[in-house]
């Protein structure tokens, strides 16, 4: 019972963060102040995604007068609809403006590594052993974790494709939502991600790299 009660709360934390970040990112897409250090260059990863997003969200704002028009007898019914519309259409905008506004980024201090709305991973320079271009295309549903070569890796994709290869020092534990009861701990000696503009992110790592 209390193993269930902890996940309960868990799931619910869950969800109110990554809501508050749906907000969170529409109105720094607004402002035009995508969340990146001091100092840092971002770099967006969306550009995979981004055309089933924009149908998605086109589908959903045409979803809603068509719900409405059909429910439109039924005031109960019609207000249900029309919150929940408009909340789902909202959800949409803000989950791609995510990606622009959290990209990933390279800096002073090192690489943020970054996956929609709840992965955030700093990757200290001196835990960096190095950074290369490297696309690797897995089987869909793939694990995220897994062991390559006997080392920890941890593959951020985007449509099962990545293009950096970050090899780290020494294993670095790092946090995954929803990965772990207990918080979702584990341990990464590899991390692959995908990257828009790959050259453009190398070429920030060889001048920020001390």
């Amino acid at each position: 019972m209390t193993e269930a009660l902890h996940r309960i709360g868990s799931i619910a934390r869950r969800a109110l963060v990554v809501e508050l970040r749906i907000y969170e990112s529409i109105g720094r897409a607004i402002a035009r102040r995508p969340a990146i250090p001091a100092g840092a260059t971002g770099f967006r990863y969306h550009q995979p995604v981004q055309t089933i997003l924009i149908v998605f969200i086109v589908l959903s704002a045409v979803e809603i007068p068509i719900i409405d028009l059909i429910v439109h007898p039924w005031p109960a019914v019609r207000i249900f609809f029309l919150v929940l519309g408009i909340w789902g259409l909202t959800w949409m905008i803000g989950l791609l403006c995510g990606f622009f506004t959290r990209p990933h980024a390279v800096g002073p201090d090192g690489i943020l590594v970054r996956e929609g709305l709840e992965v955030s991973i700093a990757l200290p320079w001196d835990d960096i052993a190095s950074v290369a271009r490297v696309r690797v295309v897995d089987e869909p549903k793939s694990p995220r974790l897994t062991l390559d070569a006997g080392r920890s890796l941890l593959s951020l994709r985007m449509q099962d494709e990545t293009n950096v290869e970050i090899e780290l020092e020494r294993p670095l534990r790092v946090a995954l939502p929803g990965r772990h009861p207990k918080g979702g701990a584990h341990d990464i000696e590899v991390v692959r991600l995908w990257v828009d503009d790959p050259d453009g992110f190398l070429s920030a790592v060889r001048v920020c790299i001390p």
